[in-house]
């Protein structure tokens, strides 16, 4: 397995190849339609993506750091008509954004789009290109309680009518058809810095008492 460790440094050369125009862009202009969404897809979490995927793509020396964190930033957008297909909107909203053309040419544009459509975890094949694998394997942020925290926060955002009962067992459900071994998230990397957090939530996922604490825990504090 490569190495994808690296220095705040060369992170940060990384980041420095991005135009400063474009990351107040980005910054001004993308991030605050996050604020919108549901709380597992607000701003923090478009940051975070784009942190990671920094991250990764200073492994990739020949990538194009504006167009990873450019697909970074936009990959949810299409969260403004709903989930079910936010991954095609949001493609089109990059299609769509004639701002970006200050930056890219139109193949840079479409590379980008289709980073932000390949997104998704539950893609039944592997993104087109390494920036959609890079962005794919930032969103999945494959954190156990962080991860956990986000089931639980979608439930109470989009299910209210559920006890708390109902919503540990939805939590679980969802885990285990995404998480577990079969489930549908797939690791496009093979040197990607998920695969340890994942080997760790699916230890917890075998533990029913730890998962059930957990969940209380996370019940109190999202709960109003």
């Amino acid at each position: 397995m490569t190495d994808m460790t690296h220095t705040t440094e060369q992170v940060q050369a990384y980041m420095a190849r991005v135009p400063e125009s474009l990351v107040r862009y980005l910054g001004d202009e993308v991030l605050p339609q996050y604020d919108h969404f549901d709380p597992a897809h607000q701003r923090d979490h478009a940051r975070s993506v784009m942190q990671r995927s920094m991250a990764m793509g200073a492994h990739y020396a020949d990538t194009d750091a504006g167009m990873l964190l450019t697909a970074a930033a936009c990959h949810d957008l299409g969260l403004c008509e709903g989930r079910a297909c936010h991954h095609l909107v949001s493609g089109r909203i990059v299609r769509a954004d004639q701002r970006l053309r200050q930056w890219f040419d139109g193949a840079q544009i479409e590379v980008i789009a289709e980073a932000a459509e390949d997104h998704r975890a539950s893609a039944d094949r592997a993104p087109r290109t390494i920036y959609g694998m890079i962005v794919a394997e930032a969103d999945r942020l494959i954190d156990p309680l962080v991860s956990m925290r986000r089931a639980v926060q979608y439930g109470l955002a989009n299910y209210p009518e559920l006890t708390r009962e109902q919503h540990y067992q939805r939590m679980v459900a969802h885990l285990h058809e995404k998480y577990a071994e079969g489930g549908y998230l797939h690791l496009w990397l093979p040197e990607s810095p998920n695969a340890a957090p994942l080997a760790e939530l699916r230890r917890m996922m075998a533990d029913e008492p730890l998962m059930r604490q957990t969940f209380d825990l996370l019940w109190q504090q999202e709960m109003p």
